[in-house]
């Protein structure tokens, strides 16, 4: 299967495609005029025209995933005078 234009990987591409046919399903309108009534079928043309846009997170780290959950964990409730 060929790579499609502005992704890094088909996988990505299904996973975008997949999350907008969700959306689709849920009663969002579609943003391109189509003929299809498949929610799959409608995801792949809007993004053939460059109506869906995805952004990637930069991965983090397991160390730093850990070290916020402890912050959070350790941090006052608001109100809380004792030291």
């Amino acid at each position: 299967m060929k790579l499609m234009d502005g992704f890094d990987s088909n996988y990505r591409y299904i996973l975008v495609a997949a999350r907008r046919a969700r959306q689709l399903q849920s009663g969002s309108r579609p943003m391109v005029d189509t003929s299809s009534r498949k929610p799959c079928k409608i995801a792949q043309e809007e993004i053939a025209a460059g109506k869906v846009k995805w952004t990637m997170e930069a991965p983090r780290s397991a160390a730093d995933v850990a070290n916020e959950l402890l912050e959070q964990a350790i941090q006052k409730p608001e109100g809380d005078t004792t030291s």
